[in-house]
């Protein structure tokens, strides 16, 4: 997977955002468990490890692997990686319409992805970060291909669609490249490879350890994901287990941000009963048929030894040094009151978070935490833009793509004179509302003037700056 695209932000300090509004129950493990269970089934591949199974075994496991390649369907124009020998990882929890999952959902004829996830592992391979994206995030879906011959325009909508356009033919790959190409537009990060694997080896996993205990603190009974349980500590499996991580609605806060929680709370639970089980013969061939059989990778991915290797990389990274980020965001409804549903990133919290991971630098689960807080909705930055660069229409496009994502727009204009380069200014006591919108523009950061127009941002234009880039 190769490219040449890269903006290169100047970070401003890591920051992300925890979860915003964590459902209940579960049993936790420890971080490092939480990483390998959700790389794609990586913790069952440790097994292997241990020496106790068959070549025969092995052929078989190894096969059940299948592989998409996506690296002719992502273009040319991809983000750089500026930290050779760092890793970008794409986990997909797929909800796929076909076979075994024919029955799960409500009219969907199209792939779905249910959880996404980035899971960043430095070059120096001393600590590693697993970044979730609400599927509820709105975002800019760009071009992909269908499946079918044809091509989809770009679009604005919630970020899990980008896998049903891609799987509209109900191919793996094609709906891999759209999240991927939706990714990178959105974070400039570099994705290396992709992972996912599907409801039924979900299921498969559980049954074959005989379900996972989960610790609801209230009652859940919901009709949509047909979830009828009581509050406190149970072992749930087959469908009442599928049902338990994808519920959202009638727990907690209903939000996606805490249907995150639960589902990492539960792969923590189902990755320390898997090895608890290591000695169990019958369990363990059962859970790593289930794993192998439902997950489909890129081909530098699609195999058990490069599994096994991801899996010893994960395992001597200390626990305190792997965490656990959603991107920073907040409910689009403060943008547009219209919109009860999904929810936005936050800025520039969410750009220093990327920045942050395309250049190595570690992100806590402390400083997500100092964050979060500070937030300053896109609807209450007033700003105008004014074209240095001398091309017709320069302000009007950036500025079109500012207020696609939330921004205020005072107008447009032309700069007194030509500049070489893209300039952020504003007024005294607007600083908060000007990194915000700076960090939408690469390379750029916000300058205090005197001189800046009263109680706006003012963007001037420079000729480097290409409108595609402006997120």
């Amino acid at each position: 997977m190769s490219g040449t695209r890269g903006r290169g932000r100047t970070p401003v300090g890591a920051a992300g955002r925890g979860n915003r509004g964590r459902g209940g129950g579960g049993t936790r493990l420890t971080r490092r468990g939480r990483v390998v269970a959700w790389g794609g089934g990586v913790t069952a591949l440790v097994v292997l490890g241990v020496g106790s199974v068959g070549a025969w075994i092995y052929q078989d496991l190894n096969g059940n692997i299948k592989q998409a390649e996506v690296d002719d369907k992502l273009g040319a124009d991809r983000p750089v990686n500026l930290s050779p020998g760092s890793k970008n990882i794409l986990l997909v929890g797929s909800d796929t319409r076909d076979g075994a999952n024919a029955k799960y959902g409500k009219d969907l004829t199209t792939m779905q992805s249910d959880t996404l996830m980035v899971l960043h592992i430095p070059a120096n391979r001393e600590w590693a970060s697993v970044v979730s994206f609400p599927r509820d995030s709105w975002v800019e879906i760009p071009s992909c291909e269908t499946g079918d011959g044809g091509t989809s325009d770009p679009q604005h909508f919630k970020i899990n669609k980008a896998f049903a356009i891609g799987g509209s033919s109900g191919k793996v790959a094609e709906a891999a490249a759209c999240s991927i190409k939706t990714i990178e537009a959105n974070t400039d990060l570099r994705i290396d490879h992709f992972m996912s694997i599907d409801f039924s080896g979900f299921k498969g996993m559980v049954d074959a350890l005989d379900g996972i205990e989960v610790c609801p603190e209230q009652a859940i009974h919901e009709k949509n994901s047909k979830l009828d349980i009581e509050a406190g500590c149970q072992t749930v499996k087959g469908e009442q287990a599928l049902a338990y991580v994808r519920v959202r609605y009638g727990v907690g806060d209903g939000s996606d941000i805490g249907r995150i929680g639960r589902q990492q709370e539960f792969m923590d639970a189902l990755t320390k009963k898997a090895r608890a089980k290591l000695t169990d013969a019958d369990a363990m061939y059962g859970f790593l048929k289930s794993v192998t059989n439902s997950l489909t990778a890129d081909p530098d991915m699609a195999g058990i030894q490069p599994l096994y290797g991801l899996a010893n990389e994960l395992k001597g990274i200390p626990g305190d040094r792997l965490s656990f980020l959603t991107v920073p965001n907040y409910g689009r409804e403060a943008d547009d009151p219209s919109d009860k549903a999904n929810v936005v990133w936050q800025y520039p919290q969410a750009a220093d978070l990327f920045t942050s991971l395309a250049k190595d630098k570690e992100v806590t689960k402390a400083q997500v935490d100092a964050a979060k807080k500070d937030v300053v909705y896109a609807s209450s930055v007033k700003f105008q833009v004014l074209n240095g660069t001398g091309i017709g229409g320069r302000a009007a496009a950036v500025a079109e793509r500012l207020t696609e994502a939330g921004y205020g727009l005072a107008g447009t204009g032309n700069a007194p004179a030509n500049v070489t380069k893209t300039t952020v200014t504003y007024p005294a006591g607007m600083e908060r509302q000007a990194a915000a919108l700076a960090s939408r523009l690469p390379g750029v950061r916000a300058v205090q003037d005197a001189s800046a127009a009263a109680g706006m941002v003012t963007v001037v234009v420079g000729p480097e700056l290409k409108v595609e880039d402006v997120a």
